[in-house]
């Protein structure tokens, strides 16, 4: 067994190193098993003590969490399960005439021993939506999630304890000085979800193995609304998405840029649709989240504080309470390009608003910004929603809503340089995890067997005509 000196979980990574033929030999049933146990924990047996842990960790109401946590990870199980027989089986493919007498397959094997590092906003659905298509492919797993989430990650701890041998799959609660430990080890794949700067440095690291990564990152997502859009639907739906768990969203809306005919309207509409939503007063509100600590509360203050020093428009909201972590959906105008509301993704409930006179001035500007995790765009004109989508990158799109293409399985979900690299979700996290290998098998003589030395005038002919024809 190989060890790996002076690091503390060198024996459990040695273990599931050891461990990973067997899991990854395991057949299709035996992997249905285990996802049908992961299943009957999150449907039944844990349901509550989810419920109670992102309670105790956001103050995020029960329908919520079932809706934005438990619910996505119980469709990628359940679509996994209907699909994984044939994923799992040798996909045939073409092969040329040259090579006549042989057969040609990719076979999608396990990577190996799997690190997952989870992020804090959506604890339970961004730790086990990724394991279940690490156990779909065959792998072994160690899971590190956010200590920024202590009850949901000692649920997590608890399930995967009750399921799984740790020489299989292992969860390791802790600060960052146990990622930097397990990111020095040689894991065959990294799966990290979290920001796009620690990205960089899970990436480096990994560089240093030649270790495969999935970085499922975030960014600033912009929404466009022109002048054709449903505007009262809009302004639903982009509070709904903006402030779910209190904007804490690797996808939410993050900016918007509306047409500026549109200013006083939606502002009304934003009013209306907020006191809908949770009342006159947020704050005693049974469905609105709080900022998941301290650290991220004062950081988020402290934007509302510098729109208000360089003279931005508070249109809504900006009041909040340190004692709850409590910020109200805050709606605000007229920010300078240098302030934090408009350079850094906020992952919170404030929502800047630009206003644009021309759709192609609001493309300019998505395109002078880094390519974002999503992009939405609200309207009815065909041609503004072709022209936006063909004229920007972006890692996933949505026209007429925002968030829902998370839920679809049949999707790849990720995004692109700066908001991520590969994919995950249904097949596409059944790949992200598994090593795509080239088979070819020969089963008569081949033309080959023909071109071996020593190299004669009538090969000469023969690989003339290969040029030639094949």
């Amino acid at each position: 067994m190989t060890r790996y000196i002076d690091n503390k979980f060198s024996d459990l990574f040695s273990r599931q190193k050891v461990n990973q033929f067997k899991i990854g030999n395991t057949t299709y049933k035996e992997r249905i098993k285990k996802l049908d146990a992961l299943q009957n924990v999150l449907e039944f047996t844990s349901k509550q003590k989810i419920r109670d842990a992102m309670y105790a960790d956001f103050k995020k109401p029960f329908l919520e969490t079932d809706l934005t946590e438990i619910y996505p990870v119980l469709t990628e199980i359940k679509f996994a399960k209907s699909n994984l027989k044939s994923w799992m089986k040798d996909q045939k493919v073409a092969t040329p005439l040259a090579l006549l007498g042989a057969s040609s397959y990719v076979k999608y094997e396990p990577k190996g021993v799997c690190l997952l590092i989870s992020p804090w906003n959506f604890p339970i659905n961004l730790t086990f939506g990724p394991l279940v298509s690490a156990i779909a492919a065959g792998n072994t797993v160690i899971i590190k999630p956010s200590e920024m989430t202590p009850n949901a990650s000692k649920v997590m701890a608890d399930i995967v304890s009750e399921l799984f041998n740790e020489d299989e799959i292992a969860l390791i609660e802790g600060e960052v000085e146990v990622s930097t430990e397990l990111l020095k080890l040689p894991f065959n794949h990294i799966f990290f979800t979290g920001s796009p700067q620690v990205g960089k440095i899970v990436m480096k690291a990994a560089s240093e193995h030649l270790t495969s990564v999935t970085l499922e990152l975030g960014g600033k997502s912009p929404t466009i609304i022109d002048n054709s859009a449903n505007l009262e639907t809009a302004v639903k739906r982009i509070i709904y998405g903006k402030f779910t768990n209190a904007g804490q969203t690797c996808i939410a809306p993050d900016y918007v840029l509306l047409k500026s005919d549109l200013k006083e309207q939606f502002t009304k509409l934003f009013k209306s649709k907020i006191s809908e939503f949770y009342s006159e007063n947020v704050e005693s509100s049974d469905s609105y989240s709080r900022i998941v600590n301290a650290k991220h509360f004062e950081r988020l203050v402290s934007y509302i504080d510098e729109a208000k020093l360089k003279k931005s428009e508070i249109a809504s909201g900006g009041t909040y309470n340190s004692s709850d972590n409590y910020i109200e959906p805050t709606l605000i105008f007229d920010m300078p390009e240098d302030c934090k509301l408009m350079t850094d993704e906020i992952f919170g409930p404030i929502l800047p608003v630009k206003t644009y006179s021309a759709i192609e001035e609001a493309v300019d500007y998505i395109n002078s910004k880094e390519k974002p995790l999503a992009l939405y765009i609200y309207s009815k004109s065909k041609k503004n929603i072709d022209f936006v989508m063909n004229n920007t990158r972006a890692g996933s799109g949505c026209v007429n809503h925002n968030l829902l293409q998370f839920l679809n399985h049949n999707l790849p979900f990720g995004g692109s340089n700066n908001s991520g690299i590969g994919k995950s979700h249904g097949f596409y996290g059944f790949e992200a995890f598994s090593n795509r290998r080239a088979m070819m098998k020969q089963h008569t003589l081949g033309a080959t067997d023909f071109l071996m030395p020593p190299y004669t005038n009538f090969k000469q002919k023969l690989i003339d005509l290969t040029l030639k024809w094949f």
